[in-house]
């Protein structure tokens, strides 16, 4: 071949390009991976055990990534509950903005509650938080105020909102939030902590926010025109 000959394959061929880098994920986003996988590990080995670098390796990311987003065990512990938490508020609180009847929306607000308190990684989590609490007070503190106490707090937002609209009538919306949740979710709760049933399917989630809801609404109190006819004929 001679140089002419070479000079115009050359310029035929197309040009190679680099592969180039490619797009890395957001922090935030990266932040999510490691707190999802931060719950699997905290769920299941505890606070004590639960090691930074196998969190890394669940998330796909490396222990230096991890540390430069979040520097301590302690903090990761943190973030995780308040991610998770905050998936939850903001769920319920779309759902006080929606026009459905206040049975139908007060399901679906009680269905994402018992779907956070409920699930078996969380009760898991609430295990062990219990089990290790006297070393790690901190873990303790942490899970009643980022999620126990907002839990609460964003049902009782939630049923604030409905008593402005005048659907329900409430002296303490936060108390009554307390209510509602220990009613849907304290004995199914309990049963899988202490290993006497297994954690409820969906279907058996349905049924108790189902009971609970309309308990709720109505109560229990028996109509006084019926309290009436009852007292008259004893």
């Amino acid at each position: 071949m001679n140089r002419n000959d070479k000079d115009q394959t050359e310029q035929a061929a197309p040009e190679r390009r680099g592969r180039g880098r490619p797009q890395l994920r957001s922090d935030d986003e990266t932040r999510t991976l490691i707190y999802e996988a931060a719950r699997r590990e905290f769920s299941e080995r505890g606070f004590a055990a639960a090691n930074i670098a196998d969190v890394a390796c669940r998330a796909g990311v490396s222990t230096k990534t991890l540390y430069r987003l979040i520097p301590t065990k302690l903090a990761l512990f943190e973030g995780m509950v308040t991610d998770r938490v905050d998936r939850f508020v903001s769920i319920v609180n779309l759902g006080a903005c929606d026009g459905r009847t206040i049975a139908a929306a007060l399901e679906t607000a009680l269905l994402t509650c018992a779907e956070l308190i409920l699930d078996g990684e969380v009760i898991a989590l609430q295990r062990i938080i219990l089990a290790e609490s006297d070393k790690f007070p901190d873990i303790a503190e942490t899970f009643y105020e980022k999620a126990m106490q907002r839990t609460i707090a964003a049902l009782a937002g939630w049923l604030g909102v409905q008593q402005r609209r005048g659907r329900i009538v409430l002296d303490d919306t936060e108390a009554a939030a307390g209510m509602l949740l220990g009613m849907l979710v304290f004995k199914p709760q309990r049963d899988v902590m202490f290993g006497h049933k297994p954690v409820l399917t969906r279907s058996e989630i349905e049924a108790r926010v189902k009971a609970c809801a309309a308990l709720f609404l109505s109560g229990c109190a028996v109509p006084a025109d019926q309290t009436r006819k009852q007292s008259g004929d004893a």
